[in-house]
């Protein structure tokens, strides 16, 4: 197999004292869609944090180990933590699209990093991309807070493809949605893993067979198990796995 687009070598991630990731390796292959499951507080949104840097936000984070995509480390001192976000973009829990028109909420980003394009162009495709064009074409300078909870949320996919990411990190970006809405956004997914790395948390058992390739089981910080979607959630090596999937937790 081809070496992962990202990866984590020994990533420990600490609050203050608290250690919340803990010597985990694990890598994310491309054009594919890796599952991050586990119990509250196990590590999960912690570590996808830090694979694009956004913990750089959050006071007295330390992290140790490393994080590479391509090959480079993103906490190397030459790397542009600007950059690594672009490369690696982030849709998080609540869709969070910004007070402006829907084609703002799309320029928006590259323009301020200076890209050259065409603006008309770059719209219509990441709408394109999020499966949203269709229902939107038609109102691109209202306000994107008009939208409904699914459609801002792929608005907010499709803020990201603007971009030109190779990775895409999905914070439960079902939990605040309807089925309906749900559904969309898994069908969504399903044709993104064509284009993109893809690493989704989630809580829902059933979303995480349905989305992933690959997934991930983290308890208390330690990453359990690794392996592909189907084998987890039919025949785990660990029991602790096992326990979870089939709800016998705790």
């Amino acid at each position: 197999m081809s070496d992962p687009i990202l990866g984590v070598k020994n990533l420990s991630v600490y609050y203050g004292e608290s250690q919340a990731v803990k010597h985990v390796n694990l890598g994310f292959k491309d054009k594919s869609v890796t599952a991050v499951i586990g119990p509250s507080g196990c590590g999960k949104s912690t570590l996808l944090r830090a694979l694009n840097r956004m913990n750089d936000f959050i006071p007295n984070v330390r992290i140790e180990g490393e994080v590479k995509y391509r090959n480079q480390n993103i906490y190397g001192k030459s790397m542009d933590p600007a950059e690594v976000r672009r490369r690696i973009g982030m849709v998080f829990q609540k869709p969070n699209p910004f007070p402006k028109t829907i084609y703002k909420n799309i320029i928006w980003g590259p323009k301020i990093n200076g890209y050259k394009f065409d603006p008309d162009e770059l719209v219509e495709k990441s709408l394109k991309g999020a499966a949203l064009w269709k229902e939107v074409k038609d109102r691109l300078h209202d306000s994107a807070l008009a939208l409904s909870g699914g459609q801002q949320q792929r608005l907010c996919i499709a803020r990201a493809i603007a971009m030109s990411p190779e990775v895409i990190l999905m914070d439960e970006p079902c939990s605040a949605l309807d089925p309906k809405s749900t559904l969309s956004i898994e069908e969504l997914i399903g044709e993104m893993r064509k284009n993109y790395c893809i690493v989704i948390v989630t809580h829902n058992m059933q979303q995480a067979g349905r989305v992933s390739d690959d997934t991930a089981f983290f308890y208390n910080g330690d990453l359990i198990e690794f392996g592909a979607t189907k084998k987890i959630f039919t025949n785990p090596d660990n029991s602790q796995t096992e326990d979870y999937i089939t709800g016998r937790f705790g």
